[in-house]
């Protein structure tokens, strides 16, 4: 009965989108963006997460290694997914338009072949490094060498990608902190993901013990990224740069911001600086989960203001519709990916330091 109502559920989201594109198609791929962003920046960040483990290894790294392992291989299907994005950018992106005048630099860059070719090459650089760390898993050589070499890579790719998916629709914005913003976007992806699933069942993680706190660093490092970038555009008072704050102020985006400080960072915050909560695996998976939906918040809100003559009372019904169609693709392939407990047993037979 379950995989029916799922199926049925999927079926009515499609011929929800399916309206959609007859009422309004750049509405719809406006809202397939957003969605597209939140969910491949799962994988992104889980990425990141297994390199990170590989060089600090302890028990609780190798609780999460299949968690991580099979969030990467959705890779491909992530790139799949992006195609639509691509092939419609001049919906989109303002560069993609024929009509647009840019500095030269920027009209070659931000050419739509260019971008597009750049999101399918560090779509396959990902997967490759994640078949590479994949292959080094067990070897404490080849784990560091895949380690170091990826987060680099990573590091470099991942703030690139997210100039081009966001921070240019509004190539007129410039941010020195974005690459930085997008990273850690990613990482809250990744993490927030492996967490929920691992504390989901004991044959995963058997114990909740330094997760919180490892949550709650990373919670504190994606506040503080945002703090800054917000600190130096208004204290320098540049038009160009104040005006990506001020369209976020005003026609009903200052409430969403609200939606997205308080969920995101105020109530999880003040709910993990108590020892029982960071400690209780109900709990902090709950507040796990509620950050895979603030993922999708935060994409909207760094999305959506740039792209103007939206249609705001189609976007929200598209924006669920599309989510149910996508996040069950993708999830369905990570289940596929996800091996059973007695292999999980075996990856946690790797020696981890003390």
């Amino acid at each position: 009965m379950k995989n029916s109502h799922a199926m049925w559920l999927c079926v009515a989201a499609g011929i929800a989108v399916i309206a959609g594109i007859l009422i309004d198609a750049r509405t719809v791929l406006a809202a397939y963006l957003i969605v597209w962003i939140a969910i491949a920046s799962i994988p992104i960040g889980a990425l990141a997460w297994l390199q990170m483990t590989y060089l600090i290894r302890r028990s609780w790294t190798t609780d999460l290694h299949r968690i991580l392992t099979s969030a990467t291989e959705t890779l491909p299907l992530c790139g799949l997914l992006a195609l639509p994005i691509l092939l419609g950018q001049a919906q989109l992106y303002p560069a993609a338009d024929s009509s647009a005048d840019l500095p030269a630099f920027k009209a070659v860059y931000l050419a739509p072949w260019f971008f597009a070719a750049r999101t399918l090459i560090f779509i396959a650089i990902w997967y490759l490094l994640a078949l590479w760390s994949k292959a080094a898993w067990g070897n404490r050589e080849r784990m560091t060498r895949a380690a170091a070499v990826g987060l680099i890579v990573c590091a470099i790719t991942v703030s690139l990608a997210g100039i081009d998916w966001l921070q240019s629709l509004n190539p007129e914005f410039h941010s020195s902190i974005y690459g930085l913003l997008f990273i850690s976007f990613t990482w809250m992806s990744g993490l927030a993901f492996a967490l929920s699933v691992g504390l989901s069942s004991y044959r995963w993680i058997p114990s909740a013990r330094g997760y919180g706190a490892l949550f709650l660093s990373m919670l504190l490092l994606w506040a503080y990224l945002h703090a800054m970038q917000y600190i130096v555009i208004w204290s320098g008072n540049i038009p160009d740069e104040v005006t990506w704050y001020l369209k976020r102020d005003t026609n009903g985006w200052q409430f969403v911001v609200v939606i997205l400080a308080f969920g995101q960072f105020v109530v999880p915050f003040l709910l993990l600086l108590l020892d029982r909560i960071r400690r209780n695996r109900k709990t902090l998976g709950a507040i796990c989960l509620a950050t895979l939906f603030m993922r999708l918040v935060e994409a909207l809100v760094l999305a959506a203001p740039e792209m103007h003559g939206l249609n705001y009372g189609l976007l929200p019904a598209m924006l669920l519709a599309i989510t149910i169609l996508m996040a069950t693709a993708w999830g369905w392939l990570f289940i596929r990916r996800l091996t059973p407990a007695d292999e999980a047993a075996r990856d946690r037979s790797v020696p981890s330091e003390a």
